[in-house]
């Protein structure tokens, strides 16, 4: 397999990434699930996916634990534990961090910040739109689910961005927007990974693993004026769980997501289990323009991108930072914003 590579937002510069497990997803993704299906399905459920994070997370690091977080890169001056607490994987990729010091966020009313620490690509389902990514990723109405015509409706032909957390990134989810949810529900599925190899050879990956999809108003009173927005958080392999828990102060009084609740920008929403995950947001037609960077790296050639190689057109992902500006209201002035 090629190499994998990105560009980094703040400094611009194209980076490698030591994708984790690369030949075991490689192998499960190729061999085994063309020549083992009953091994490939069993490896991508529930059972095997909880087994292998409990292994792989759960037992104490001992003398481990510093190097482990010296090969992650954890910056332990962001966290709110001590770092002698941090004594398992588990606790390292759930870790608190002081979000309001170390990812301020954008000052602009009408900017859509990212949900997570990511890499992301961009995306429209609109045939004519520059960004039209049919099917890439996932297929949209069955990302949706079943029986749930209203949303599917509601997001035809609109806007998405596809969020990859990796396993050193902090796994709390933030709000994207502010404002009402109107829906908040979740849709069994498999465990697939999130790695780019096995996102290439299994199609649309992302509407078929285990997801919790909420959709806000931000078309109220202190909303963010951008239609419906819907925020689908997609568990992976050794993810078996996404726990919600909106809270507006830090990390303090978590309530689980509910019809008619609020949701200011920016505050943590959920946690992901440890591993690597994905986060999607979909965006009705016309509402929103993305910021401009992410587009022109998007579209950067001669970059080793398995996205790119797989799919046959340039599509290189910016490494960006949970609550920084991705994209803008549709007609906004801000400085940075695209209309493609």
């Amino acid at each position: 397999m090629i190499q994998h590579q990105y560009v980094e937002r703040e400094t611009g510069e194209v980076r490698d990434e030591p994708l984790l497990g690369d030949k075991a997803v490689n192998f499960l993704y190729s061999v085994a699930r063309e020549k083992t299906p009953i091994l490939f399905r069993a490896l991508t459920g529930s059972k095997i996916s909880e087994l292998l994070g409990f292994v792989n997370f759960d037992i104490p690091l001992g003398n481990g634990r510093r190097r482990l977080l010296r090969n992650m890169g954890v910056d332990l001056g962001e966290c709110i534990e001590p770092p002698e607490r941090l004594d398992t994987a588990r606790k390292i990729f759930e870790r608190q961090i002081d979000y309001e010091r170390c990812r301020p966020m954008a000052e602009a009313d009408d900017a859509i910040v990212s949900p997570a620490d990511s890499k992301v690509i961009v995306g429209s389902l609109k045939t004519t739109s520059a960004l039209f990514l049919k099917e890439k990723f996932f297929h949209f109405t069955e990302l949706l689910g079943p029986d749930r015509a209203e949303w599917i409706s509601a997001f035809e032909d609109g806007d998405y961005a596809v969020f990859r957390l990796t396993p050193e990134k902090y796994h709390y989810n933030h709000t994207p927007v502010a404002g009402t949810v109107l829906d908040c529900y979740e849709i069994g599925g498999a465990y697939h990974s999130c790695n780019p190899g096995a996102v290439v050879a299994l199609v649309t990956p992302f509407s078929k693993n285990k997801r919790v999809l909420t959709v806000i108003d931000t078309d109220v009173p202190d909303g963010s004026r951008v239609g419906l927005v819907a925020m689908i958080e997609i568990v992976a392999l050794m993810i078996g769980d996404i726990v919600q828990g909106y809270s507006e102060s830090g990390y303090e009084n978590p309530r689980p997501l509910s019809k008619g609740m609020f949701l200011k920008k920016g505050c943590p929403k959920s946690l992901y289990r440890p591993g690597s995950s994905t986060d999607v947001i979909l965006f009705q037609k016309d509402r929103i323009a993305f910021a401009g960077d992410l587009i022109r790296n998007q579209n950067r050639q001669g970059i080793r991108s398995r996205f790119s190689a797989g799919f046959g057109r340039p599509l290189v992902e910016t490494e960006i930072r949970v609550r920084s500006p991705i994209a803008f209201a549709a007609g906004s002035t801000i400085p940075g914003r695209s209309e493609e």
